[in-house]
């Protein structure tokens, strides 16, 4: 029997991109920050707010633009202007270690998230990132931990929550672990039918 093939949650840059899309929206020297939510069709909500120029969020909007055409050395030197425009704004270092990630510069990814959770450490977007840079470099506890800690802030946070599981089950060998988390995943997007499967083949395989 084949084992139904575990695919880690991509990359959050659809969700750091909303938010970042909005906080950009301000205009510098305006009043306190602004709370901005985004949410997914199961309701998860990220809170975040920030201020900054129009120039960042151009320069943001480029930004995008280059990595959705994988121009990624282009794709990082703008975002890296827009880290220097707007530097007290999380989510543009979230992107950019994302992008790092992308071309597969993982200690520069690591170094991005972790200025990003500098600015916000509840930031869970930021904690799924870094998990899945650590787990790319092999550092399986380090990448369990930055799972646990996004959902320590955000139980909801489904994405890390199906990564969280797949880590216990493929790499760090906990199935008490990975069926807990697939579960919890399963319960909060009934919809994504691979998660049963994994359930009971996770199961099968420790005879239960």
């Amino acid at each position: 029997m084949m084992t139904p093939t575990r695919a880690l949650i991509p990359s959050m840059l659809s969700v750091a991109l909303l938010v970042l899309a909005a906080t950009l929206g301000g205009c510098a020297g305006s009043g306190a920050n602004r709370p901005v939510e985004t949410r997914d069709e199961y309701g998860f909500t990220i809170t975040e707010g920030t201020r900054a120029g129009m120039r960042a969020r151009s320069d943001f909007e480029k930004a995008m633009r280059l990595l959705e055409e994988e121009q990624y050395d282009e794709g990082i030197a703008m975002l890296q202007e827009v880290t220097a425009a707007a530097p007290e704004v999380a989510t543009p270092h979230i992107d950019l270690g994302i992008a790092y990630g992308r071309v597969g510069d993982f200690e520069e990814a690591e170094a991005s998230l972790q200025r990003a959770l500098a600015l916000n450490p509840r930031h869970p977007v930021a904690h799924n990132e870094l998990g899945i840079v650590r787990r790319r470099m092999g550092h399986f506890t380090e990448a369990r931990e930055s799972y646990e800690s996004a959902l320590a802030a955000y139980p909801d946070f489904h994405f890390a929550r199906r990564n969280l599981a797949i880590l216990c089950d493929v790499y760090l060998a906990d199935p008490s672990c990975a069926i807990e988390h697939y579960e919890l995943y399963s319960q909060a997007v009934p919809s994504d039918e691979t998660a049963a499967m994994w359930i009971a083949d996770l199961r099968n395989r420790s005879g239960e």
